[in-house]
């Protein structure tokens, strides 16, 4: 199992570079994200959350095989915008309703260096855009106003000093 870095770490605020090596390091790192992602009970881990500065991730929602996302980029939204209840492996117990479009079309591509094209909607969706946000340096808590975010990060240092 690889580490899960936390608020505050410097990795999780910057852009990540493109992976362009398709070999059996980059499938181990896969693997351990899988691994890593599940242990942690949670349904999506993006390579900065573990200190690999790449714009890959991982997902697995419910009974789903997991999806491996290398170079993902959203090509198209719905207008509609929905709140829904977001957490993070990064920010341990600390959740809010961030709002995203409900549908998204998504490129990227797989293990093989394959290119593929995804419609998705739901969950699936949301956990694609909060992933994609993390290769960009930005955490599911930039979505709020500066209140409750600032609210929210009080709460979450607290925890972590008891």
């Amino acid at each position: 199992m690889l580490e899960i870095l936390t608020l505050g770490n410097d990795v999780l605020r910057k852009k990540c570079s493109s992976v362009v090596e398709f070999d059996k390091k980059l499938e181990d790192l896969i693997d351990a994200m899988v691994i890593t992602m599940r242990e942690g009970k949670g349904i999506g881990l993006a390579g900065p959350q573990v200190g690999v500065e790449q714009r890959l991730f991982v997902c697995q929602i419910q009974d789903q095989s997991p999806m491996v996302f290398i170079n993902p980029e959203i090509i198209g939204t719905a207008e509609e915008q929905v709140p829904y209840e977001e957490g993070c492996l990064s920010i341990p117990g600390i959740y809010s309703d961030v709002i995203r479009p409900e549908w998204i079309k998504v490129q990227a591509w797989n293990l093989k260096g394959r290119p593929f094209t995804l419609e998705a909607d739901g969950l699936l969706a949301r956990v694609i855009q909060h992933e994609i946000d993390h290769l960009k340096g930005v955490l599911f808590l930039d979505h709020l106003n500066e209140k409750k975010r600032l609210r929210l990060i009080k709460i979450y240092e607290k925890r972590i000093k008891k």
